[in-house]
């Protein structure tokens, strides 16, 4: 049976000096957390392409040459407890949600073995729902690594389950808080998602993309930037940062979509998480507090009398 894959495949372009090497060596160059036997395997299974096509183990690629890795779950990795400190909004038998902080990556992937969130988790709680990724006890969404705010995780596998389907069918309704620039109308954003055809790390607003929409209020302006209100009703990857770039709003201090002036880090929080409880169907309603390089940017927007609770109704 095969394992689970990463979500995010890893794309490079050969370089000069790899040019004549034979693949699965080059990838163990590259990767050397990895064996030269664990790329075969990717290969084997048809889990690395060149140029957008299966590619065989002793093919030499060519300088230019796009390499695009689909990594696996390795069997022999294992998750390690570490004892992190966990910002805890809410906790039962069933379900943990934290509030997030930025630096954070969510579960395990090439270059990030230890220090995530399930190593935490795996530490909190003696006994976690295994799911069907062996890497990812307990995950049922995502946050970027930069992204503050909540983050649910499942307890129990039938948990773990119904909580998949309430974000599958849309029932999980998000809200996030976003410091852009420029000044977006009160909007639907309808626009499909794909991954850049260029940039290969990176996501787009393709015609042939995935369905993502993205409802956008603003909710204070200056001559320059503005404070948001960002609903994702679909859960692309990048989603908020992307329609906000492709609408010439891009998030402050964004690397990738925006600019990193003036911000260390994306300014993007996940303020708002509400629900029905999996298991008592109760309704759950979970708030993570505005991390404060936010909260700074917010005061001089909307001046310190004006929270998020007053308008994030």
């Amino acid at each position: 049976m095969s394992l689970p894959l990463n979500e995010d495949p890893e794309f490079f372009v050969i370089s000069a000096e790899e040019e004549g090497l034979r693949l699965d060596k080059l990838l163990a160059n590259r990767f050397p957390t990895h064996s030269r036997t664990y790329f075969q395997h990717l290969i084997d299974q048809g889990l690395v392409l060149l140029n957008g096509r299966p590619i065989k183990k002793r093919e030499i690629p060519e300088e230019s040459d796009e390499i695009e890795i689909c990594f696996q779950a390795i069997p022999e990795a294992s998750l390690t407890p570490e004892s992190i400190p966990l910002d805890i909004l809410y906790e039962d038998e069933h379900l943990l949600a934290i509030n997030k902080p930025a630096g954070m990556v969510v579960h395990p992937a090439p270059g990030h073995w230890s220090g995530t969130f399930v190593n935490a988790l795996l530490a909190h709680c003696q006994e976690i729902a295994p799911g069907d990724d062996p890497l990812r006890p307990g995950i049922v969404h995502r946050l970027d690594k930069d992204t503050t705010g909540v983050l649910l995780a499942a307890k129990t596998l039938v948990a773990h389950q119904k909580l998949i389907e309430l974000f599958t069918s849309r029932q999980m309704e998000k809200l996030y808080l976003a410091i852009c620039h420029g000044r977006p109308s009160t909007s639907m954003i309808n626009l499909p998602i794909g991954r850049h055809p260029v940039h290969r790390k990176e996501m787009a607003v393709l015609p042939d993309g995935r369905e993502a929409i993205t409802e956008v209020k603003p909710v204070a302006f200056n001559d320059k930037i503005s404070l948001i209100l960002a609903k994702p009703r679909t859960g692309r990857t990048h989603q908020i940062r992307v329609h906000l770039k492709h609408i010439g709003c891009p998030i402050l201090g964004d690397p990738i979509y925006g600019s990193k002036e003036a911000a260390h880090r994306p300014l993007l929080h996940a303020y708002r998480l509400s629900f029905d409880h999996p298991i008592t169907s109760s309704p759950i309603r979970l708030v993570a507090p505005i991390p404060q390089d936010m909260a700074l940017w917010m005061q001089k927007l909307c001046g310190p009398s004006l929270c998020a609770p007053s308008y994030a109704n």
